[in-house]
């Protein structure tokens, strides 16, 4: 359980590690459901898309939500001493950078 001490600490983890494992997840698509709107259905981890196109969006949250949630519980039981060196402005600086990487990703649909 988080308790008031330690919720900065998981909150500012969070932050920072679903910003990072989002990216990553784009990149490699590591979706951990794939959604199919024209049949309305859910498939397992990352499917090719059967009729229309496939929605990996949801699968990428979720496998970054997951992966943040399990960093930031860890963190949350670092001693006192460690918690209160994190920078609370990392909670900003990181998605932030991520936007700028993906603009960076996504370059070539801004330039042609």
């Amino acid at each position: 359980m988080i308790t008031a001490r330690s919720q900065p600490t998981f909150v500012v983890t969070f932050a920072v590690t679903y910003a990072i494992f989002y990216v990553v997840s784009v990149e490699y698509n590591l979706a951990l459901f794939t959604y199919h709107p024209a049949l309305e259905e859910f498939g397992f981890l990352v499917e090719k898309a059967k009729d229309g196109p496939a929605m990996y969006w949801y699968g990428w949250m979720a496998t970054s939500a997951i992966a943040a949630f399990v960093l930031a519980a860890l963190a949350s039981w670092v001693p006192d001493g460690w918690a209160k060196r994190v920078w609370p402005g990392w909670s900003w600086v990181a998605p932030l950078s991520v936007m700028f990487v993906f603009v960076y990703i996504l370059r070539r649909f801004f330039l042609r």
